[in-house]
């Protein structure tokens, strides 16, 4: 699914419509055995992150998520991003791909028993490599780090269409659905955070 512009009203200015979504929650109340390993024709490593800086975050979130419409933390003021993602409770590993990034995993431990997979992805130029398997294995992984009661991730329809199948496979079972609205980027917001952040560079 290529990203969905937003239309314009008839003087000319940005006038984002509303995206219908259905939201499924999911989560995993035992670890499973699934250790995949990296696929060895992949120069591919995972660096955990120390206080990242907001514009590789941004830049990180916006290169993963920008085609499934991820908007939400685009919105944030550095103030509420540093917040957010500087937390003691967050977690955030990057996948690099020969040498440069490619995704990212997001942990949220906010809840001693409960270990969020807030975010996962990677980024267009490396889908089809093999990789998505053995990432989310490891991002799994790391959640279970802490030894919680039970893992917990979320997609919804308007993420890849292999987002849910992949999260079945590796051991999420669906607990409930919820619908939503997601109002996507407009093409000022956009400039306004390439200027800021330079993440479409």
């Amino acid at each position: 699914m290529s990203w969905l512009r937003p239309k314009r009203n008839q003087s000319g200015k940005n006038f984002p419509q509303a995206l219908e979504t259905t939201v499924t929650y999911l989560e995993m109340p035992v670890r499973n055995n699934q250790h995949i390993q990296r696929p060895v024709n992949v120069n591919a490593a995972l660096l955990t992150t120390q206080n990242i800086p907001l514009h590789f975050y941004r830049y990180l979130y916006y290169h993963v998520g920008i085609h499934w419409n991820w908007e939400m933390r685009l919105r944030l003021s550095d103030v509420a991003l540093a917040k957010a993602v500087h937390s003691p409770d967050v977690e955030i590993t990057v996948l690099y791909v020969d040498g440069s990034p490619a995704g990212f995993y997001e942990i949220n431990r906010a809840k001693p028993k409960t270990t969020d997979l807030a975010y996962f992805g990677m980024m267009p130029h490396v889908h089809g490599r093999g990789l998505g398997k053995w990432f989310l294995s490891a991002a799994i992984d790391a959640c279970w780090a802490n030894d919680p009661e039970r893992i917990t991730v979320n997609t919804c329809t308007l993420d890849h269409p292999a987002a849910l199948p992949l999260y079945q496979k590796m051991g999420f079972k669906p607990t409930r659905q919820a619908d939503g609205k997601v109002k996507p980027i407009t093409e000022n917001e956009l400039a306004n955070l390439a200027l800021k952040s330079g993440i479409l560079t």
